[in-house]
């Protein structure tokens, strides 16, 4: 029997060798999840993912070599979009938590092939919504992202400001997201919980994000495109504290009349993006070689959120400085592609 134990309006669930589902492990912030979970040797994690080549596959597997070496750790390739065979996987296990981290990523990608975000996006998460209410998961996340706010201008971005005017389908598929998860939640009274994530970086992180296009760039002396003159400013927010908040916010579901929450996970810490290539530069000890670029479509001038919220709820709050992330990051680019 599983034990619990109250905290401000959610409870906090112990179970022996509980089963906890991990969509997109293989991604950037399933793969930190993921590491973070087999820690707990009462835990059996289980990951599924498609290993699309939306960007370099072997970052992908080399994800997963790291997780495969862990015991408590089983893995599956499957797709989202299918649903018949995601409901033959469920029926094999019983989880208790899905953490559903599967989705098509990348906001100016949205732009060119809307067809493959509402396959992943809209199709995939009703399918992994709907199967995980037919199995009774006890708690089911999903990642939204910082894009549903738009182009808004209070600062910092709480919660309950509106979410009703997309600049991308990216960001509109997210949004549909919480649309979705909302009525499950009042409809089934199913626990769900969604975050909010806001501009993640870290080791191990994606080709196709700036911190890696500009650490490659200058490594390899080419130059780099910086849109908007530099002049964005990003909430960016280190994968470790990431996956500590996703860890966290997994094992208390919410109790409330419609067990619904969202949360925002990001660092509180806005920076201008030259100053994020700046602290690349002085790190590697390199001049970047910059092509201006004007604002993309789909693009919104700042992000900075409120992380009361989420604080209040887990006593936790990501923290970790620019500096010491765009190391970790640097360090661990040049021991994975061994580059001086």
């Amino acid at each position: 029997m599983a034990k619990k134990h109250s905290s401000r309006g959610r409870i906090y669930y112990a179970y022996k060798l509980m089963k906890i589902l991990v969509t997109g492990c293989a991604g950037f912030i399933g793969f930190h999840t993921c590491l973070k979970l087999i820690k707990f040797s009462n835990y059996e994690i289980f990951g599924i993912d498609n290993l699309n080549n939306y960007y370099d596959i072997n970052l992908k597997k080399d994800r997963l070599k790291k997780l495969k070496k862990h015991k408590n750790f089983y893995f599956k390739k499957l797709d989202i979009s299918k649903k018949k065979l995601l409901n033959s996987f469920f029926k094999q296990h019983k989880f208790k938590i899905v953490i559903n981290l599967a989705a098509q990523a990348g906001v100016r990608y949205s732009i060119l092939d809307p067809d493959t975000y509402f396959k992943n996006n809209i199709l995939g998460f009703y399918n992994i919504l709907d199967v995980s209410r037919l199995s009774k998961v006890s708690h089911f996340i999903f990642a939204s992202s910082s894009s549903v706010y738009g182009n808004i201008k209070k600062f910092p971005i709480k919660e309950e400001y509106r979410t009703d005017c997309p600049q991308s389908f990216y960001a509109a598929t997210k949004k549909s997201n919480e649309v979705i998860a909302y009525s499950y939640s009042s409809i089934y009274n199913m626990p769900i919980t969604g975050l909010r994530f806001f501009t993640v970086y870290g080791p191990y992180g994606r080709p196709d994000m700036s911190l890696f296009k500009f650490t490659k760039a200058m490594i390899t002396n080419k130059k780099l495109q910086l849109y908007n003159n530099g002049n964005h400013i990003r909430d960016f927010t280190y994968i470790d504290d990431v996956a500590e908040s996703v860890v966290r916010i997994s094992m208390q579901k919410p109790k409330m009349k419609v067990p619904f929450s969202i949360f925002n996970i990001g660092s509180n810490n806005p920076q201008k993006l030259m100053k994020f290539l700046k602290t690349i530069s002085s790190i590697l000890n390199k001049e970047p070689k910059i092509e201006y670029k004007s604002m993309q479509k789909g693009d919104v001038y700042k992000t900075h959120a409120s992380v009361s919220q989420l604080f209040k709820e887990i006593k936790f709050k990501p923290k970790t400085s620019i500096n010491v992330g765009i190391k970790k990051f640097i360090n661990w680019y040049k021991d994975y592609y061994k580059k001086s």
